[in-house]
């Protein structure tokens, strides 16, 4: 693997890792439930992203990148429903 390919996929990890973080920090700092929603699903969908795609450029072959893919979209999919799930919640239990 050539030097800027290794430099590309550590750029990508180190993104990863940064939007994991500040989803953590905005977790806790943001002040409604709506908010902090917000800032953790997309954290982890952009920061899980990062990293599928910093370790897929290092994976020895095809069939491991294909696989991070696969985990990657299913983590998206979960994240986005949950989340949705989780303020429709909160929504009725402030209507009540």
């Amino acid at each position: 693997m050539n030097e800027i390919m290794v430099w590309i996929s550590w750029l990508a990890v180190m993104a990863g890792v940064f939007f994991f973080v500040a989803g953590a920090i905005g977790l806790a700092r943001f002040p409604d439930i709506h908010c902090r929603l917000h800032a953790v699903t997309k954290a982890d969908t952009l920061g899980m992203g990062f990293l599928v795609l910093g370790f897929g450029i290092r994976a020895e072959h095809w069939h491991s990148a294909a696989l991070m893919l696969v985990i990657w979209l299913l983590v998206a999919a979960s994240s986005a429903v949950s989340c949705h799930l989780l303020a429709r919640y909160e929504q009725l239990e402030d209507e009540q």
